[in-house]
């Protein structure tokens, strides 16, 4: 494949990111290779280069590739970073659980709209001080994936709730960090230095004795006619299973912390972006506010129902997620056999990234892809429009898992405290830094200050 470079950009400038990527499309077309230190991998740009081979070639394209800085931690086990049948395995199972919880007694509908309820009583105890919202995202977001993997939430005091959140947060900024991107061009070397990848090992292994203590505790309560949670779940299925399943302790542990760490760090950091925005742009704000009034009113809390009902909010809530995007990069697949692709051929283990930013931003497809505007996602008659370059969650059979929990979690949370409070910046909206803190394998999104005024 044509095109050499030393390796992806580092740095927190996201137009910086975006123009390197240009140039090279527009030097060596929408596949090109670039060598993350000494290791070629094949880069796709655009919507329809990824789609061609996500979707169109979407099992030869399915394999995982490795996140160096992670990697000693999961070694292909648990569902984000297998691989194979055991891959194919661990997704059925884990699709399968989270529907049913999604339809079992509590609905995961039912268990946002209560931590929504939660978190604006937390809110509210601010009496519209300035605050950081890192906390409260990062709280609501994580105890909806802990009452589905562990039975239950947490108060948002607790001081193991408070640990695991501090170790998430510090994680992904580290994976992201310039030293985190290093690491994947030099891992080779880098592994056997001290350096920030023994903190993010050291924090996921904390995370994985939580879990094996959750375990455990879970063993001793076990009913297998009444699973409360998604570890109650896979042990019944331990049970059943003979010598040599998938279905053991470590794909155990690993999975949850595949569940637990992206349930939490994405939701929350998008929902810091939309807030963000919203101070950036407090006309669209008010616009959102005006149709939450129209449709839902003050007097009950928002439903899924009435997304469809509210247009102009669902494209507020796309366009948040489009222009924010979080996973630049994407996560890195392997070709699992030989591949032809587009004139080019793939060997078996090749690494390829899908840059999701380059279809988020695709100019064919979004009018003013550097621009924060609503109306990408609306026709001319303000109702919601769809956009097949729209997305943030991948495609093809790595699409990723919890897409459904995180688009009801961005929508009620987003609409539940705009129907309870209106936003105040210290900052006028002008000056509002949109910069990521950090920009590598996810962006972080700038620290930043609000007062919470109820309505």
């Amino acid at each position: 494949l044509s095109g050499k470079s030393p390796g992806l950009p580092r740095g927190r400038g996201k137009r910086r990111q975006q123009s390197f990527v240009s140039k090279l499309r527009d030097k060596y077309g929408p596949v090109y290779t670039v060598y993350l230190g000494p290791r070629p991998v094949v880069v796709l740009c655009g919507l329809d280069a990824v789609k061609e081979a996500l979707v169109d070639k979407a099992e030869e394209f399915s394999g995982r590739g490795k996140i160096s800085i992670i990697d000693k931690i999961f070694q292909g086990y648990g569902v984000a970073f297998s691989n194979g049948q055991r891959w194919k395995t661990l997704r059925r199972f884990s699709l399968a659980t989270l529907r049913d919880f999604g339809m079992g007694k509590r609905s995961i509908e039912e268990r946002i709209q209560e931590e929504a309820q939660c978190l604006v009583e937390e809110i509210h105890k601010t009496e519209g001080e300035l605050v950081d919202p890192t906390f409260f995202f990062n709280s609501v977001t994580s105890n909806i994936i802990c009452s589905i993997v562990f039975g239950n939430r947490f108060d948002y005091r607790d001081k193991m709730f408070l640990t695991l959140l501090s170790i998430f947060n510090e994680t992904f900024t580290l994976m992201s960090s310039p030293w985190g991107q290093l690491f994947e061009l030099f891992s080779g070397i880098m592994k056997y230095l001290p350096g920030v990848h023994r903190r993010v090992h050291s924090n996921l292994e904390y995370v994985n004795n939580f879990i094996t203590q959750r375990v455990e505790s879970n063993k001793k309560s076990l009913d297998p006619n009444s699973p409360r949670d998604f570890i109650d779940c896979f042990l019944i299925r331990m049970d059943k299973e003979t010598l040599g399943s998938e279905f053991h302790m470590r794909n155990l542990v690993l999975t949850t912390q595949s569940l637990f760490f992206a349930g939490t760090e994405t939701s929350s950091t998008t929902l810091r972006y939309s807030f963000l925005l919203m101070l950036k742009y407090p006309q669209v704000a008010e616009k959102v506010q005006e149709e939450i009034d129209q449709v839902i009113g003050q007097d009950r809390p928002p439903g899924l129902e009435d997304r469809t009902r509210m247009p102009y909010t669902d494209a507020v809530i796309h366009e948040i997620q489009r222009f924010s995007d979080l996973l630049p990069l994407g996560v890195p697949h392997i070709v699992t056999q030989d591949t032809h692709f587009r004139g080019y051929f793939l060997p078996k283990g090749t690494d390829v990234y899908p840059l999701l930013s380059s279809v988020l931003h695709d100019p064919r497809h979004f009018k003013r892809p550097d621009s924060f505007d609503p109306g990408h996602f609306l026709d001319a008659r303000g109702n919601f429009k769809k956009s097949e370059a729209f997305l943030p969650f991948s495609t093809g059979k790595r699409i990723c898992l919890g897409e459904s929990i995180a688009r009801m979690e961005l929508f009620l949370f987003f609409t539940t405290v705009l129907q309870n409070f209106s936003l105040a910046s210290p900052v006028a909206p002008e000056d509002i830094d949109l910069t990521p803190r950090e920009s590598g394998i996810g962006k972080v999104a700038p620290p930043y200050q609000l007062r919470f005024l109820p309505r």
